[in-house]
């Protein structure tokens, strides 16, 4: 059976797990997650494969990568992804990683972009669904008055996140 290499990555705001496999990060998901079952079984049966504590380049590269992210050295990431999931949570996904670094965006907006501004709830759930967090900055989007509203890894990890990006104004429930 095929591995996905997995490893342990401990930030500021909370434990990811990191995965590869074939070159290409598959998950970057905060590790106490409500839905930590759920996305690993998703990503094993679409990958026919299962976990093993390995490490890879990818995941080697993704920590450092992400080590320069929370140092506020890095504000974008060069990782191959390899994104695991509907036709429709791709099209979300590519849609997340367009928004710059220190900025926000609302689910309204979100799916106005993709076209698809009455299907706001199924974006939120695919935004949910994201298992690459930060590299794909579903931290990024906000309630439709700015308000902080569903993170994997909570609210506190949201703003935190947001906090980072944009440091000299904070985030206190108000778009930049």
């Amino acid at each position: 059976m095929p591995l996905i290499e997995i490893q342990h990555y401990e930030t500021s705001i909370g434990e990811l797990i990191l995965g590869s496999f074939e070159n290409r990060l598959c998950l970057c998901d905060w590790r106490y997650r409500k839905q930590r079952k759920q996305v690993d079984a998703r990503i094993m049966h679409a990958l026919g494969a299962s976990y093993t504590l390995a490490e890879s380049e990818v995941i080697a590269a993704a920590k450092l990568q992400l080590t320069e992210y929370f140092n506020s050295k890095r504000d974008a990431f060069s990782i191959p992804l390899l994104l695991i999931g509907t036709s429709f949570q791709k099209k979300v996904w590519n849609a997340l990683l367009q928004i710059p670094y220190g900025t926000t965006e609302s689910y309204l907006e979100l799916s106005r972009r993709i076209g698809s501004e009455k299907a706001i709830r199924a974006v939120a759930a695919a935004n949910g669904a994201n298992a690459i967090s930060i590299l794909i900055p579903c931290h990024r989007v906000v309630g439709s008055k700015g308000e902080l509203v569903g993170y994997a890894g909570g609210i506190l990890a949201k703003r935190a996140l947001l906090t980072l990006e944009y440091p000299s104004k904070g985030y206190h429930g108000q778009l930049f």
